[in-house]
């Protein structure tokens, strides 16, 4: 059915050209030589059918433009909804980007702004597929990616087609290294920074030799580098490791293998439910109380409460966001919970940012062209309920300071979700690996 606008423009426009070209007898004249003239000029004849002609090419040049200044703008998350990440993003995610789209006033351009999610169950040739089908359909900004391989995949589509991907799921430090992406983003802590963090702090307080159980594809085996090598810049040394699959349930043999090393501690090099399978086999199998300690090298906030304050104390942990940190942490945390149930990971904040800060790129920019918005989210510092003018790199890093905490006993929580007490930070300059190391040729 013809937009209702796109009608009334046809009518204007024949109204127009017939009105140009129909001649009032009474005010043309014809010259001697047998031409019409008006006001003393000489007229060129426009045939009625000619007029009707051209008011009708004009009239159906117009759909395209008025389709594209009223259709939605479209953001899409491509997310794991189901699997073992379903807590870290999933269906928090598209809350996290509904409530930026809400406060950002619903409409972006004059055009209203609509969220959409997918599940891409973690699998890159799932996420690259449907990566390639929003943006062939029209879609402006893409979300999350899932584990770090699906991640990958999508920024390697949208490199292609041009547009931008706040790229939130994937933690590896490939993401803004040498798989950097002009129209690439990432919002929150990656491998080397949550390494620094945790492996350093642990290294530095007696555990002085690790062993690894790692998610067996890309993110484990980054976040495993990048911790020992802040461990041997400590003093520490590697005695062993385990890989296991994605989405593990029994970690017997590897637990048995981290036993057997002897090593003070026992770095899981995993997320999500894989990492709370982990901390709970870790606990029947006794290795806490054989006198190893366990290092969580990507814990989120769900974790913890999934597996109960008292199971997770004493855990040692870095993030870049935790949601009882201010009061505007404090106050975005308790609209997002009335419609999740739980509070938010440092990934769905960082989801919020991403979509906010492209929204008001697109603003400042007047456009949603993919070259002019990513040039105005690097020009622009990233502010909200948690962001202070935190800069984004030439790589599409968000500088965030990291923070590192531990888990205090339940007895001291002073309220719900209590569960983190400090023991450092880190400044965004000093967090992240120095440009120069990530392989990333932009900047």
């Amino acid at each position: 059915m013809p937009d209702a606008r796109w009608l009334f423009g046809c009518y204007v426009h024949i109204v127009l050209i017939q009105h140009i070209v129909t001649i009032d007898n009474t005010s043309a004249r014809r010259s001697a030589t047998g031409k019409e003239t008006f006001g003393g000029k000489t007229l060129t004849k426009i045939t009625r059918r000619s007029a009707l002609g051209a008011a009708t090419i004009i009239a159906l040049a117009r759909p395209g433009l008025i389709r594209a200044q009223s259709s939605p703008i479209r953001i899409g998350l491509l997310s794991d909804v189901a699997g073992p990440y379903r807590n870290v993003g999933g269906p928090g995610a598209k809350i996290a980007v509904d409530l930026a789209v809400e406060d950002f006033g619903g409409h972006l351009l004059g055009r209203p702004i609509e969220v959409v999610q997918a599940d891409i169950q973690n699998k890159p040739d799932i996420s690259s597929a449907k990566a390639r089908e929003w943006i062939d359909a029209g879609f402006n900004v893409l979300v999350d990616g899932g584990a770090t391989s699906s991640g990958l995949a999508v920024q390697e589509v949208a490199r292609a087609k041009k547009t931008i991907y706040l790229g939130n799921g994937p933690s590896a430090t490939d993401l803004t290294g040498r798989f950097c992406s002009p129209y690439g983003f990432h919002f929150w802590a990656d491998t080397y920074s949550l390494a620094k963090g945790t492996g350093t702090a642990l290294t530095k307080a007696g555990g002085t030799s690790w062993f690894f159980i790692t998610a067996d594809y890309q993110f484990g085996y980054s976040l495993q580098a990048n911790t020992e090598r802040f461990v041997k810049a400590a003093g520490g040394q590697i005695l062993g490791d385990a890989k296991v699959p994605l989405g593990t349930t029994d970690f017997s043999s590897a637990l048995l293998a981290a036993r057997a090393s002897g090593a003070k501690v026992v770095g899981f090099a995993n997320a999500g439910a894989d990492l709370q399978n982990c901390i709970k086999q870790a606990s029947e199998f006794g290795i806490v109380k054989g006198g190893q300690s366990l290092a969580t090298l990507l814990m989120f906030v769900t974790d913890v409460v999934a597996l109960g304050q008292d199971v997770c104390e004493g855990l040692v942990l870095t993030n870049s966001f935790y949601w009882d940190m201010t009061p505007k942490t404090r106050a975005w945390t308790e609209r997002f919970a009335k419609r999740m149930g739980q509070p938010p990971t440092m990934v769905q904040a960082a989801d919020y940012s991403a979509a906010m800060h492209w929204m008001r790129a697109a603003q400042a920019a007047k456009s949603v062209d993919a070259d002019s918005v990513a040039a105005k989210m690097r020009e622009m510092p990233v502010n909200d309920f948690y962001h202070d003018n935190v800069p984004v790199r030439a790589n599409g890093q968000v500088m965030d300071p990291m923070h590192v905490w531990r888990v205090k006993p339940a007895a001291k929580a002073a309220h719900k979700w209590d569960f983190y007490e400090p023991i450092g930070m880190i400044e965004g300059k000093d967090a992240f690996m120095p440009l120069n190391e990530t392989g990333c040729a932009l900047g």
